[in-house]
């Protein structure tokens, strides 16, 4: 995040004795990034964060790779997915490379009786269909259809839905999620032509905080192994923090597109980066305002990325049999554009009304066989006359 929050009771300084009313002391934990160089937060708990009672199974959760290498643009219809009680066993991994997962998922059910933390991956949970509380370490936030949710790797969290229908596209990264350096300035403010600015980023409120001794569950993802661990203490025991390191929400119906008289490219989209895939937010604008405009994207090679495109809502202009939750893959090495006839239909329109969201990686994508179950292994001769 880029820029400063604090929630809850903190002392005057860090590494200070920081005392309970009865006298003893509250314990300092650093929840910090990339060694002591990254972004960081302090928080101050009623017990200490280190008691481990028990380590009980452990188990994997790796995707069953169906292709590694593969060279062949793809339809993968999201709402075939099935639904699941369980919000863990509800996440089906469809494409992975080295850097980053990409998942889905259809949780029928709050997580009830175990917390969740992810070691190993930065978690973007886009909320397609529900609403609920994302419950964290460091404070709650509502969220509902449209928001992102980036929750830091280590963060503890529970996830409450409102109600039992619920999709969720998710990318696992295990490279840090900021926004888009080329939005801030040299202090990490976002500038004023962004497409977004702070007011947009919703921050954790009401932090709880338990005082609890006994037994609670929380299973740790950790190199595609669940592993479930018995706390002595309440995760949620924090009473204050400040930093930089936490989790927020942020709505896609905030990005503000920029337009211009002709076409512009998928850069001018781009909501989320890391050094290894950019995500873009594709939402409701105007079109190209050049009396001679073609809406329609241009043809074009992904020569260095493949190209993921998740379909949320609205009228997708450029492609043919498209639905909600439809998920296209375009990968590296070969040119892809409109579908037939679409380029036509395009010349006069003033706007568009499509919702997307966009994962272009820059080491290819494997296809998993979850995937596979859900997969138009026709699409790729769509462009076809």
């Amino acid at each position: 995040m880029p820029f400063y929050h604090k929630l809850g009771s903190i002392p005057p300084k860090r590494h200070i004795q920081f005392r309970k009313p009865d006298g003893s002391l509250y314990y300092e934990q650093l929840f910090g990034t990339i060694g002591f160089d990254g972004m960081y937060t302090n928080s101050y708990h009623e017990q200490r964060p280190t008691q481990v009672k028990a380590i009980k199974k452990q188990y994997s959760v790796s995707p069953k790779i169906a292709f590694q290498n593969n060279i062949k643009s793809y339809r993968f219809k999201g709402f075939l997915v099935e639904p699941q009680k369980d919000y863990l066993e509800s996440r089906k991994t469809v494409l992975v490379n080295s850097d980053c997962s990409i998942v889905l998922a259809a949780p029928t059910a709050s997580t009830q009786d175990y917390f969740y933390k992810n070691t190993d991956a930065d978690e973007l949970i886009f909320i397609h269909k529900g609403s609920g509380k994302l419950r964290t370490m460091f404070g709650n936030i509502n969220f509902k259809y449209g928001d992102y949710l980036l929750i830091p790797r280590g963060v503890i969290y529970k996830i409450d839905f409102d109600s039992s229908d619920n999709r969720l596209f998710i990318v696992e990264s295990r490279r840090p999620i900021y926004t888009p350096k080329r939005y801030r300035n040299w202090f990490g403010q976002l500038l004023e032509h962004a497409p977004f600015c702070e007011r947009d980023i919703r921050r954790p409120q009401e932090l709880e905080t338990y005082n609890k001794s006994g037994e609670f569950l929380i299973k740790v993802k950790k190199r595609d192994d669940i592993i479930e661990m018995l706390y002595a203490s309440h995760p949620f025991d924090v009473i204050g923090y400040d930093g930089y390191n936490y989790p927020y929400a942020f709505s896609i119906h905030n990005f503000e597109p920029i337009t211009g008289r002709i076409h512009q490219p998928p850069p001018v989209h781009q909501t989320f980066e890391t050094d290894a895939f950019v995500v873009c937010s594709f939402v409701p604008r105007l079109y190209d305002y050049h009396p001679l405009s073609i809406p329609a994207p241009y043809n074009h090679s992904n020569i260095d990325s493949d190209e993921v495109l998740y379909y949320v809502d609205g009228d997708f202009m450029s492609r043919n049999d498209v639905e909600a939750g439809h998920i296209s893959l375009h990968p590296a090495g070969i040119p892809h554009g409109p579908h037939p006839g679409a380029t036509e239909r395009s010349i006069g329109k003033t706007k568009t009304e499509e919702l997307a969201v966009m994962v272009d990686t820059f080491k290819p994508l494997m296809i998993t066989e979850e995937a596979m179950k859900i997969a138009d292994e026709t699409y790729y001769t769509s462009w076809l006359e």
